[in-house]
């Protein structure tokens, strides 16, 4: 089950860690998305820290750490084919990341977003 943040990041446990992506409605807000710069492996981060870069053909953007925790994996394919977000936001992931702690309660789950999103 998909959990979603209020930078319209999707979030999905797997095991100790959480898959990180981006929401359809932020591709739509984005725009064609021609590039991403995504962490390197290892790197530990801080809640709220921007990590993912992110440059459309309408604006620049970031992606922020949903949790503490270190990065233990990044979608490698992704630098060189920006615009698969575009083509699948939910099925295009962006890093992993093994927090803390893996509680993901405190964030909204599909209807809550989409409310929030109207």
């Amino acid at each position: 089950m998909l959990k979603y943040t209020e930078d319209h990041e999707w979030l999905k446990q797997d095991g100790d860690e959480i898959i990180v992506g981006i929401t359809a409605y932020a591709t739509e807000q984005l725009g064609d998305v021609v590039f991403i710069e995504l962490p390197e492996v290892g790197r530990e981060v801080e809640a709220g820290e921007e990590i993912v870069v992110i440059e459309s053909v309408k604006a620049a953007s970031d992606i922020v750490a949903p949790v503490a925790g270190t990065i233990t994996a990044v979608n490698e394919a992704l630098p060189d084919t920006p615009g698969a977000v575009n083509e699948d936001a939910l099925g295009t992931w962006f890093f992993r990341i093994k927090p803390a702690s893996v509680d993901l309660d405190g964030f909204m789950d599909e209807a809550a977003y989409n409310e929030m999103i109207g």
